[in-house]
């Protein structure tokens, strides 16, 4: 017997027939031990394995490199605008030009292939041409935001051995210290700019630089949140970015007649998708100033003015926004989006439902793309509509074509339909690992035992760290992070099922969930939100509705209404900043 409101008669009988072959298993296997006896069969567990592949290939692609698909656009169209910031743009002919003068001086002073240079700079065209000059060199960027404090700028210089930082006089002296392996480059100079001016400005060659550059040479390193305390530096070559444009354009057909925004932070992985969407195809990119990106009216002002056709948010992010234009009145017709693509966060769609009531669901086209820095960006495409504003769930789609999401369990075995697990990416998209961190890449990285066979020789799986589920229409189900999970009292919570319940309750904005532990040994589950405009909700309240969806010990002891979730440079909640 069965609820059939909950339950379909497939999904019914398959857990039947599971079942009995456990049981057959534990009678006829008496002396092994429990996680030995298989929860799938053979043919059940070879198709779950292929369906969590894209069309997953692992023949070489094309020798590009990141400059190199910049400088075909160049040449195709040098006068076409390659960016916009505040009154100004610059064509791509222009853009190339100063690249290439910057790139030289940077060989100059022995930098080249596989080496780092940091960026620490203002938002500006002056930050896109010192990360292609830097690419131009052969080097790969160390993006550093302005927003993080001296301490962990300095251990970043320090622990990526970087040759030279590109900044400017101002933001120089912000910094505490300067290691003595690095050349500080002041690029507003008057010096360094008269000799700048006197190189030339034709395209670099592989004989001018250190030695040829490869798609196998780092385009990037990009620090990421350590468990140890210390951030890590995720290097990804020009061929894991190159791929992940190559492979998603199916999807998209991006070209030289889009608009797009770098709205976040250089230091956060979403940038690269935003500049390279843009670049590699001829399109256009407008840097949004600190101030729009700060203020949903200018931001949407942005927008309007600029004909934005392709839109990356943060869930977070794009709330905020959304509520600026509903209530602004804008129509559909006042703007030229043709793609708003979420990443960076999990994404609830119930949160969608308002602006699908003002918008069509095609017009713009929404779209959830799950990915992590040491996965290149993206992994996975879901295409969204109105209807999945009545899911709970947070899908994530597919995954991109040379990737494999593999939902396993503890001991790497694939788990069935419906059954979460551990998300494991394999594929072209890894990034080589983390800098001079071989045990900790060693462990999040790890053989891929799918895939290993003479035509694909050192596959590697990596831990995500994430929680996910696999529907049975091959949907994939993005649950909250492992380490979102806590123990209170003796109980497991998880605090995206509370965020989830409380967001759902009528007249609630945002909400943010967390463990604290502000008085030594008392220790409190305390739930954030913010409201609506116009609405107001007690503590009470929100107790009173969660009781009926949740067990009380899940239940938060503690309340606290913001006016607005502080957001991260990266456009994601900052828990560090709540009260």
């Amino acid at each position: 017997e069965y609820d059939a409101d909950l339950y379909n008669k497939e999904s019914v009988e398959g857990w039947s027939r599971a079942l009995t072959e456990l049981l057959t298993h534990f009678v006829e296997n008496t002396e092994n031990p429990v996680w030995t006896i298989p929860l799938l069969n053979q043919d059940e567990r070879r198709t779950i394995v292929e369906s969590s592949t894209g069309q997953l290939t692992f023949e070489p692609s094309e020798n590009l490199t990141l400059v190199t698909l910049f400088e075909r656009q160049v040449q195709r169209t040098p006068e076409a605008c390659a960016l916009h910031f505040e009154d100004q743009t610059v064509s791509y002919a222009q853009l190339d030009q100063a690249a290439n003068r910057l790139a030289r001086h940077l060989i100059a002073q022995g930098i080249g292939p596989d080496q780092i240079v940091a960026l620490f700079l203002d938002r500006s065209p002056q930050m896109i041409v010192a990360l292609l000059a830097v690419q131009k060199a052969g080097a790969a960027y160390l993006p550093m935001d302005r927003d993080y404090p001296a301490a962990r700028l300095n251990y970043m210089l320090q622990d990526s051995k970087a040759r030279a930082l590109l900044t400017t006089q101002s933001l120089r002296a912000t910094l505490d210290t300067i290691p003595d392996h690095l050349d500080c480059i002041a690029l507003d100079d008057l010096a360094l700019q008269d000799s700048l001016n006197k190189l030339s400005a034709l395209p670099i060659t592989d004989q001018e630089r250190l030695e040829p550059l490869s798609s196998d040479h780092l385009a990037y390193l990009i620090y990421t949140s350590g468990s140890t305390g210390q951030p890590k530096g995720v290097g990804n070559t020009h061929r894991n970015a190159t791929r992940l444009l190559a492979r998603t354009q199916r999807w998209f057909n991006f070209d030289s007649s889009d608009v797009w925004t770098l709205f976040h932070s250089i230091a956060f992985d979403f940038s690269v998708w935003e500049i390279w969407g843009a670049l590699a195809y001829g399109a256009s990119l407008v840097v949004v100033t600190d101030e729009a990106r700060r203020s949903p009216p200018q931001f949407l002002e942005l927008l309007r003015k600029n004909r934005v056709t392709v839109l990356n948010q943060t869930p977070a992010a794009f709330e905020v926004l959304a509520a600026q234009t509903i209530q602004s009145g804008i129509k559909p017709a006042d703007l030229s989006l043709k793609w708003i693509i979420f990443g960076g966060a999990a994404l609830n769609p119930a949160k969608l439902a308002a602006w699908w009531a003002h918008f069509p669901d095609d017009a713009p086209q929404l779209v959830n793309m799950y990915g992590i820095t040491e996965t290149t960006v993206h992994v996975t495409f879901r295409k969204l509509s109105a209807t999945d504003a009545n899911s709970e769930s947070s899908p994530i789609g597919e995954p991109i074509d040379d990737l494999a999401a593999y939902v396993l369990d503890t001991y790497l075995e694939p788990v069935p339909y419906g059954v979460a697990g551990e998300l494991y990416i394999a594929g072209a998209g890894l990034a080589r690992g983390y800098l001079d961190r071989p045990s900790h890449t060693a462990a999040a990285f790890i053989p891929d035992p799918f895939c290993q066979g003479e035509n694909n020789p050192g596959a590697r799986l990596y831990k995500t760290g994430d929680r996910a589920r696999y529907l049975s229409n091959g949907d994939l189900v993005f649950l909250g992070r492992k380490d979102h999970q806590i123990k209170l009292n003796g109980y497991r919570i998880e605090l995206g099922e509370i965020e989830v319940a409380l967001a759902q309750v009528a007249g609630v904005k945002e909400a943010a969930v967390m463990l604290r532990e502000d008085r030594p040994g008392v220790i409190r589950l305390v739930a954030y939100f913010s409201c609506h405009w116009g609405e107001q909700l007690t503590a009470q309240q929100l107790r009173d509705t969660l009781k009926t969806h949740l067990p009380e010990y899940m239940v938060p002891t503690a309340f606290v209404q913001v006016t607005e979730m502080p957001l991260s440079s990266h456009g994601k909640v900052d828990v560090k900043a709540l009260p």
